[in-house]
């Protein structure tokens, strides 16, 4: 295509202009950007999140495995690029790195986890508030934004996203430390709840939720109860209507069979293998057991024994291998104080962590702060005499699990694997499995047993640290196949990790993982997930399925388990894990449902645990588990009805309609925006780059100021060995700044309308004559930015050519004439003509605040209402007292009781005039208080103007 400076300058606007916050046409920059599919009710979550400017947030509320993460992607990912870069998720610690690798693989935006070492460092680098970053999203878990909340209070956030938020849904509960402290701290800055579980139990959990994003969308607590307690009692009623109504502009909820038509799920089907140790194993667990039971032990430190009792557990079931260096260690450790008569907790607890991967974020969770550290350092010649026996003890256990070659589980591991690879052939699955483990040396264990059984060459180790020396070979090949795109984030950890990925993907039959390493890591092509070691927390279980079984999986997903028959506590934690929360069969993410309903698998985790720790027999253990099942089972039955599961589902067809809306402008803009940055960048570099139409592909053959050599791709569909090229590319940037910035000389523009393929109706009254255009960018600034194409054209007949029109004209091939100047009679009609565009734009922009004020106002107006409410049932609640004390009164047979009576009488009647006033003073305060929102958002009406020319040039239509 031919074009000219006026089409890359019109290009350049389009591509960067700022559109309402209720347009699809916000999104498309940010649609095009991310490597994800275009799925139109995640376009549909996020433009509901922008929904107004004066909005404090959203709940998203999807349904289970329709992508929460990626809508509050393009949600960040927008804001992201307007510069509002103060961004904070809080998740639960295990999806930390989840959020980070998202973040990074689909959206391309740095983030950084903050956790005690992260923060130190941060501190100790000169950074005092290390939540206080440049061009970083902030990621951390709720115990640790509760326990740095005046670090947070200090930054002023652009945006807080919430994930798993049903976590703080009893916000107003005065036991709710976290949750109240996560609110209190967060209140002024706008934020995004992402939850499938809204709604648990009560009408009450919802008010908490959106009280923690607007406090005055409610009243307070005692109005919310007095007008909707028992409104899912009374469907029918006009109280239902109204919540439902109110909770519209907040919360935002699309089910699973609403998006059937662009989403297909598939299912996981569970195999258990069972396996019985031989004698030494099985006496060795026992030995073990009954040590951990002791009342008393020197070798764990009293501040953390329940927590590395349940990490030596975990381990003593992983391998002997696992734990045999444990018990040295733990030895080593008593010997060393019988020397200097000294612990040092902190040394053991290093050395868990190297094996254990996951200990630092089962210590974060697990909180043990009912436990006193204890600061005694020295100790009596009898506590010496019982650590020397411990010590022996703990020499024994090593010895005798460094003579157990041979693991049952793990021989059962290659007749499992053989089974899952021959069911995956059945369905058409590649053959790929991941195998889970909780501990380092048990991976090197499989890795060692697989090899020689047949699977030498197709095992790729995945851990936190990946240094042995066949990841690192495998690192280097990948860094040199990617060198000229931009697979390669600089980051050594993250290539390291998408490198193992890659030969996973590409290569290896089998990955061994540890759970730690595995998070944030998508493995759709993969549908074999083995569950070496059980953890006991069923949420781990779900997020180490979900590797898999996730939105892009295309086969059902295999999910194998081991089952140890000599062990009846293990047999009962299966039992619970598949029977209570579904884990390992049915359709994609049934589980989560359940597991919503509980408030933390780390409870569950601390349950079972403890039975371990106090039960001796059998009885004793199947009965302790029966009370269990029992507490969950009344816990997972107290679902939301089907009444209260309407609050926040709006009818299919509504849903339907919009998403087919949706999917529909979210194409065209998404075409519209790729052209338009295709044709922007041919054109400027025409002379630097080799480019591929047909592909949508370039190559820059050698590196100049703007960018680095290599080939590029234009889509959200990168090719390997290419840049991904998009708007949001440095590349990118450069070439729409120089663009916005340049200015152009007046000179004449040739249109070739007759040649060209495309053919606009409106320009054909213009053909073989000539005349003027001016166009300029129009800012208003009121509750936001927005960005108005203003433009005039005039015919030298004195025919006037629309403002949109004109556009039309840069789809047509043009060529540069000479110079020229427009004269002062001419300039001044379109003056005048500019000006009447103005004032159009600035009625369309009124409208639309006008409705975001409407909005505003309705909610204030209810708010006002239900705190007026409250103080009246305050009101009637001492009315009805008083009436009950007279009644009391009259009965009374003695004098003095009679006397007694009326005083409580009088007393009650001068609470309530005192109440009464109050009620008069409060309803002035509330009126105070509205107004003071009022003049708020009064500020924000006032439209603030800029004009800026953009280009004139004479046209000429051929």
């Amino acid at each position: 295509m031919l074009l000219t400076p006026y089409h890359a300058k019109y290009f350049a606007f389009e591509l960067t202009k700022r559109v309402s916050t209720d347009s699809v046409e916000k999104l498309a920059s940010t649609l095009i950007d991310a490597k994800v599919d275009l799925n139109p009710h995640q376009v549909e979550a996020a433009l509901f999140a922008f929904r107004s400017p004066l909005s404090k947030g959203a709940i998203l509320a999807d349904e289970v495995g329709l992508g929460k993460t990626i809508e509050a992607g393009l949600v960040l990912s927008q804001k992201w690029a307007e510069r509002k870069r103060r961004i904070l998720i809080i998740s639960p610690a295990n999806l930390r790195k989840q959020w980070s690798q998202e973040l990074l693989d689909k959206f391309y935006l740095d983030s950084l986890i903050l956790e005690t070492k992260s923060f130190t460092k941060e501190i100790n680098e000169g950074n005092l508030n290390p939540f206080d970053q440049k061009d970083k999203i902030l990621i951390c878990s709720y115990q640790f934004a509760k326990t740095k909340a005046p670090y947070l209070k200090h930054i002023k956030w652009d945006l807080v996203v919430i994930d798993e938020a049903h976590r703080l849904r009893n916000v107003y509960k005065n036991n709710s430390v976290i949750a109240q402290t996560i609110k209190d701290t967060l209140e002024p800055f706008p934020k995004i709840l992402l939850t499938a579980t809204p709604l648990q139990n009560s009408l009450l959990e919802l008010y908490g939720l959106v009280s923690i994003i607007d406090d005055h969308l409610f009243g307070n607590l005692k109005s919310f109860k007095a007008q909707y307690s028992r409104a899912d009692k009374y469907v029918d009623s006009g109280i239902y209507d109204e919540l439902k109504e109110r909770l519209k502009p907040i919360s935002k909820r699309t089910l699973r069979r609403q998006v059937l038509e662009y989403i297909q799920f598939t299912s996981r089907k569970a195999f258990v293998f069972e396996f019985f140790p031989t004698d030494s194993e099985h006496r060795l667990y026992t030995l073990v057991s009954d040590y951990l039971q002791r009342e008393k032990l020197y070798a764990l430190p009293a501040s953390q024994r329940k927590l590395m009792t349940l990490v030596l557990r975990r381990l003593l079931a992983s391998s002997s291998f696992a734990i045999s260096g444990t018990f040295k260690r733990l030895q080593e450790k008593l010997l060393d104080i019988l020397k200097r008569h000294e612990e040092n907790p902190l040394e053991f607890e290093n050395y868990l962590n190297e094996d254990y991967e996951d200990y630092d974020e089962l210590k974060d969770e697990w909180d043990e702060e009912d436990d006193e550290i204890s600061l005694e350092k020295w100790f009596s010649e009898e506590e010496l005499l019982e650590i020397e026996e411990e010590a022996e003890l703990l020499g024994s256990f090593a010895k005798l699990a460094e003579s157990i070659e041979v693991n049952s589980k793990g021989e059962k591991l290659i007749a499992a694997l053989e089974t899952g690879f021959e069911e995956g052939a059945k369905i058409g699955a590649s053959r790929k499995a991941i195998i889970f483990t909780e501990s380092k040396r048990t991976q090197a264990y499989l890795s060692e047993l697989l090899s020689e059984r047949g699977y030498q060459g197709k095992i790729v180790l995945f851990n936190g640290t990946n240094s042995d020396k066949e990841s690192r070979k495998i690192y280097q090949k990948w860094l040199a196949e990617n060198k000229n795109s931009d697979k390669v984030s600089g980051s050594p950890t993250a290539d390291m990790r998408a490198a193992l990925v890659d030969k996973f993907r590409n290569e290896a039959e089998i990955m061994i993982a540890t759970e730690a390493a595995a998070e944030g890591i998508n493995l759709q092509f993969c549908s074999i997930v083995v569950n070496y070691d059980m953890p006991w927390n069923p949420q781990r279980i779900e997020q180490r399925i979900g590797r898999c079984h996730r939105y892009g999986q295309k086969h059902d997903v295999l999910v194998i388990n081991f089952l140890n028959k000599r062990n009846a506590a293990d047999e009962h934690v299966y039992r619970l894990l598949n029977e209570k929360f579904n884990l390992f069969n049915g359709v994609f993410g049934a589980s989560d449902e359940v597991l919503g309903s509980i408030e933390s698998g780390v409870d569950i985790e601390r349950r079972i645990a403890q039975i371990y720790q106090t039960c001796r027999t059998t009885e004793e253990i199947s009965s302790s588990f029966e009370m269990l099942r029992n507490e969950l089972e009344e816990s997972i039955a107290q679902k939301m009805d089907a009444t209260k599961e309407e609050l926040l589902v709006n009818f299919d067809e509504e849903v339907h309609e919009k998403l087919r809306i949706n999917l529909a402008e979210s194409r065209e803009y998404i075409s519209k925006y790729e052209s338009l940055l295709w044709k922007l960048t041919q054109y400027t570099l025409e002379e630097d780059a080799e480019f591929d139409e047909g592909n949508l592909t370039f190559k820059i053959s050698k590196s100049f100021s703007e960018a680095a050599s290599g080939n590029y791709k234009l889509g959200n569909k990168p090719l390997s060995g290419h840049f991904h090229y998009r708007i949001h590319h440095p590349l990118a940037q450069k070439i729409l700044a120089s663009w916005s910035h340049k200015t152009l000389e007046e000179r004449e523009v040739i249109f070739d309308y007759s040649n060209s393929p495309i053919k606009v109706t409106g320009l054909e009254p213009f053909l073989n004559q000539s005349g003027w255009v001016t166009a300029c960018r129009l800012e208003i600034e009121s509750f936001e930015k927005e960005d108005y194409w203003i433009a005039a054209g005039v015919s030298e007949s004195g025919d006037w050519i629309d403002s949109e029109l004109i556009k039309r004209l840069f789809s047509l091939d043009a060529n540069l004439g000479a110079s020229t100047n427009l004269d002062e009679n001419t300039k001044s009609l379109i003056d005048q003509r500019l000006k009447n565009e103005v004032e159009m734009a600035k009625e369309i922009s009124f409208a639309k605040n006008g409705e975001f004020f409407d909005q505003e106002y309705e909610k204030l107006e209810h708010w006002a209402d239900d705190m007026k409410i409250s103080l009246e049932r305050e009101l009637q609640d001492l009315d009805a007292e008083i009436k009950l004390k007279k009644m009391e009164a009259r009965k009374a047979v003695d004098l003095q009781q009679k006397v007694i009576a009326q005083r409580a009488i009088k007393d009650l009647e001068k609470s309530r005039s005192e109440k009464r006033k109050r009620l008069f003073e409060a309803q002035d305060e509330i009126e105070q208080k509205k107004e003071s929102l009022l003049s708020a958002v009064e500020n924000q009406l006032e439209q603030k103007l800029e004009m800026e020319k953009l280009f004139t040039f004479k046209w000429n239509l051929k």
